[in-house]
């Protein structure tokens, strides 16, 4: 199987005025897709937004707490709550108009075909 490589960028939308976390991926592929993976906790199915425009692909999303409560509270703080945000390069083998999602025990999983490429084209000429 040829590998393909995968340029992993944060997530940068303007549009976002507040922090911004990052989103953990797994990514792989397998002789026929490419397949994403992103475990999500604590979000709903319609708080996530995923596009792919040219070669890009972006997962936004938010988490929301059920309660405030204070710093001085806290003995640990690791969990990144607010809106997040993931964007990578995708190969150019693949065949965005295919592309499904799904999410389900909160891990959004992102499956995108391979192109099926010619490995030889005969050409047939024309007379001048």
């Amino acid at each position: 199987m040829k590998h393909t490589s995968i340029k992993i960028n944060p997530g940068d939308d303007s549009s976002i005025s507040h922090e911004v976390g990052q989103l953990s991926l797994d990514i792989y592929q397998t002789d026929k897709e490419l397949v994403i993976l992103a475990p999500i906790a604590g979000v709903k199915e319609k708080d996530l937004k995923v596009s792919i425009t040219d070669d890009t692909l972006v997962i936004r999303g938010e988490r929301s707490k059920k309660e405030e409560v204070s710093n001085e509270n806290y003995f640990a703080k690791e969990c990144f709550w607010g809106a997040f945000s993931r964007a990578i390069v995708l190969p150019e083998d693949i065949n965005i108009s295919k592309a499904v999602a799904s999410f389900n025990n909160n891990v959004l999983e992102i499956r995108i075909p391979k192109s099926v490429k010619e490995k030889t084209k005969v050409l047939k000429i024309k007379a001048s």
